[in-house]
């Protein structure tokens, strides 16, 4: 049996009061693995925990209680450097993860100058390569983040990823904040190099949507715990848990991401989704 990538056991995160604000118990029993080269999807409402549990995933976040292993071993923040390049992660707010002050080619070099695993002669045809993967000209390296568009920020973050040749991406809402047409192209992008990677991917949203065309199994969170968990397309279609059906309730039925995916024949996105091992009773 393939060893799972990444596995979290009874995790749970209790935010501390802080004067007025009481203590806020974020998330509770969270059991989960993501295998190699597997995209999950996390999806919920706001305030469902998804974030908070995407921060644990990169360690930017202690848990309060349980335990995340990495191949089979446990780790925590802060988590090590070789640890550190394996999981990477690209954020909603790419304004707010990027310098404005400091021109895109500095901020490229930065995971070399944290990591130091590639020889300084190499660092220069590494971001040539990571650009070409995202469809970004060398041109936008002597540019700030504020002469560029969100699209070409978001492409930017996952190039800045990839440098580390990364066994697993936490996206946390990375196509929220673009326009459809936008979204559509950065969905792709995420979908094509993970599979040309065998990347593993956690693509954290809080629309099913996006989650239906990216994802081969989906976790469904709410008030810090999974309700529901399984291959996306049985999760979606066939939804056992009330809070589930209530989120699919509420898609647009006359929007077309609504809809089913469509085909593998009518597009290089949509491929058959791997059976999976797990799910959860309601």
């Amino acid at each position: 049996m393939t060893t799972p990538l990444l596995s979290l056991k009874g995790i749970g995160k209790t935010y501390a009061a802080r004067g007025a604000t009481p203590a806020f118990r974020a998330l509770a029993g969270i059991d989960l693995t993501v295998m190699p080269g597997e995209a999950l999807g996390i999806v919920g409402e706001s305030g469902s925990g998804k974030t908070t549990l995407g921060r644990i995933v990169t360690a930017a976040l202690p848990p309060s209680e349980g335990e995340v292993l990495y191949r089979g071993t446990p780790y925590r923040a802060p988590m090590p450097l070789p640890r550190r390049a394996q999981v990477q992660a690209v954020l909603q707010d790419t304004l707010g993860a990027l310098n404005p002050r400091l021109s895109i080619r500095r901020q490229m070099l930065e995971p070399f100058a944290i990591h130091r695993n590639v020889p300084r002669a190499a660092r220069g045809a590494r971001i040539h390569e990571a650009l070409a993967e995202v469809g970004l000209d060398e041109s936008v390296l002597t540019r700030f983040p504020g002469g560029v568009s969100g699209g070409q920020r978001q492409r930017l973050l996952i190039a800045r990823a990839l440098l580390l040749d990364p066994e697993l991406l936490v996206a946390d809402e990375p196509v929220s904040a673009l326009d459809v047409s936008v979204q559509a192209q950065v969905m792709t992008l995420l979908d094509r190099l993970r599979r040309e990677r065998g990347m593993a991917m956690i693509f954290i949203s809080h629309d099913l949507r996006v989650v239906r065309q990216l994802c081969d199994r989906v976790a469904v969170m709410n008030n810090g715990r999974i309700v529901e968990i399984g291959p996306t397309a049985e999760v979606l279609e066939h939804p056992t848990h009330d809070y589930t059906r209530a989120l699919m309730a509420a898609l647009p039925r006359d929007h077309p991401r609504a809809r089913p995916s469509p085909s593998p024949e009518s597009t290089t996105m949509a491929q058959p989704l791997r059976p999976h091992r797990l799910r959860s009773p309601a």
